[in-house]
């Protein structure tokens, strides 16, 4: 079990798999400080200017205030919704979401025109480029059979 466990792993490594990913989460953390830059200090700020400069993620219902003693210390904690927090996460949803859409359907309209063998303008694999071929001689001598 054990073996077949680290055997399953390696090639699972081996394949790429695992740099993709790799690949893949270290881009994904640059482009979230990026985005989280764009709604903070970008999107927010002209929010909070339409809320008389109330700062967007500090936003909140308060349910219990925070009890506070003669000598500043805090009691008890503030108990509030945090709207404004939400909104926030919510505007990094929508941002992050419609990127990756772009980036998909960019992405796909490269792979759709590589997998298209007429077109030149980008290289085909060699992988789809023998299929074709191969389609292409199967239906040469489909047509050769039927004509005898």
């Amino acid at each position: 079990m054990g073996m077949q466990l680290f055997k399953e792993f390696k090639e699972f490594a081996v394949k790429g798999n695992m740099m993709d990913m790799a690949i893949g989460i270290i881009i994904g953390a640059a482009f979230n400080k990026v985005i989280d830059v764009l709604v903070k200090k970008v999107m927010l700020p002209p929010l909070s200017l339409l809320t008389d400069g109330v700062h967007f993620q500090n936003r909140k219902i308060i349910l219990k205030e925070a009890a506070i003693a003669a000598d500043g210390s805090i009691l008890t904690e503030e108990i509030a919704i945090g709207y404004g927090a939400l909104g926030e996460a919510f505007l990094d949803f929508i941002i992050i979401g419609f990127t990756v859409f772009i980036v998909v359907k960019f992405m796909n309209r490269l792979k759709k025109k590589a997998q298209d063998t007429k077109d030149t303008t980008v290289t085909t694999p060699k992988d789809i480029e023998l299929l074709d071929k191969l389609t292409q001689l199967m239906e040469e001598q489909n047509a050769l059979l039927k004509s005898k």
